[in-house]
């Protein structure tokens, strides 16, 4: 009831919901290219419950190589149209910078297994200021470059990088808490980021109105909060405003369970208590989230914290295995749907693609304008 409670008080975005689904009637569904890409808010110190405290470093490793080494025998069967393993995009905490950790984690995305992106909680005991936020964002990006992570825009300049914000507050939208920097948008533009993949927040207080979208912020970045309103991305329109805010799917589970009627939150997240499962996919599928005028091709951007042990039997076991299964078993002909396994780097490439009017597989596009920066050879 607690949790009903807190999701009856936030549901601002509910009418917004409740138009989206007025507009999706009579969209396009098949045959259609469904578009995964999985945010892993991947903090090796977490500490379930525990009031903030972290796990001691050497358990961080510990938990780190077991990932590394148990992820590959996962899903190394499990492959896509475009022949890919299904990746994660591994969001790693800025603060909590260890260079052997980062290291172990790279050379696992190096050989395929994902990418690794920036996650960033502060302002937890109090407001945290611009200049510090930019200075701990610029510094764990750069580590990120020397450990041969992120990209570079057609291969050159300044690097750039994807983003979640910890504790969902993405631009002071907490009211304060969790951030308390205004114009955190801004800095994420000045300081490389292409996207951001926070979003969906529900039942949190940071979830905007606007759902079920990819677009650019309407409002001036150095406003707090402006995400809350924007421009989706269009075919026949590049984009302007970086970073572009690329959602998961965000509805109501209408759907009943042991016989009864019993409305839900379908919110993206994957976790031991809601696995991933084909009757999921299809309200993934039902968000509908595309560049308008490419229906298409369908993103669905989910998330997990991969680090959180009471999700290890999602992430690692029976449930994953079985989702991969019966999804690329549908796929199999290519008749209804097309998968294919992203990163978030790769969704945003694809949807850029899109806006540019490309044509053909979006598996193409993979590399379309973020090219990865090779790692270095020692």
């Amino acid at each position: 009831m607690r949790l009903w409670s807190k999701i009856l008080s936030n549901l601002r975005w509910l009418p917004a919901y409740l138009h989206w689904v007025v507009a999706q009637r009579g969209s396009v569904q098949q045959p259609v290219h469904l578009l995964f890409a999985l945010a892993d808010h991947f903090e090796p110190a977490i500490i379930p419950e525990s009031g903030g405290k972290a796990l001691s470093l050497e358990e961080q490793h510990r938990r780190s190589e077991k990932w590394c080494r148990e992820y590959p025998r996962l899903v190394d069967r499990w492959r896509d149209h475009d022949g890919r393993s299904f990746a994660h995009t591994y969001f790693y905490p800025a603060e909590q910078y260890d260079r052997g950790l980062i290291e172990r984690l790279a050379e696992h995305c190096h050989a395929g297994w994902g990418e690794l992106e920036i996650q960033l909680h502060h302002g937890l005991t109090g407001p945290d200021t611009a200049e510090n936020t930019r200075r701990v964002i610029s510094e764990f990006r750069d580590n990120l470059v020397r450990h041969g992570c992120l990209s570079r825009w057609d291969g050159a300049g300044g690097p750039r990088y994807a983003f979640v914000h910890g504790n969902w507050a993405l631009a002071n939208s907490a009211g304060g808490r969790n951030c308390g920097v205004d114009n955190e948008m801004e800095i994420l533009a000045e300081t490389g980021c292409y996207g951001d993949f926070t979003l969906p927040s529900a039942p949190s207080r940071t979830q905007v109105n606007k759902i079920n979208a990819i677009y650019e912020c309407a409002r001036p970045l150095d406003q707090c909060a402006p995400h809350r309103r924007g421009n989706d991305l269009t075919r026949g329109r590049s984009v302007r405003v970086f970073p572009i805010i690329v959602q998961g799917p965000l509805l109501v589970n209408f759907s009943t369970e042991k016989g009864r009627w019993l409305p839900r939150l379908e919110n993206s997240e994957l976790s031991t208590a809601n696995p991933p499962t084909m009757a999921r996919l299809n309200l993934w599928r039902q968000a509908n989230i595309t560049v308008q005028g490419r229906p298409d091709w369908i993103f669905i951007k989910l998330h997990c914290h991969g680090m959180d042990p009471r999700d290890e039997a999602a992430m690692l076991g029976e449930p994953m295995r079985k989702f991969l299964e019966e999804l690329l078993e549908g796929a199999r002909g290519g008749t209804t749907y097309r998968v294919h396994f992203l990163t978030a780097r790769e969704m945003t490439n694809i949807a850029l693609a899109a806006c540019d009017g490309r044509e053909g597989d979006p598996g193409e596009y993979r590399n379309y304008r973020l090219v990865p920066i090779t790692p270095r050879r020692s």
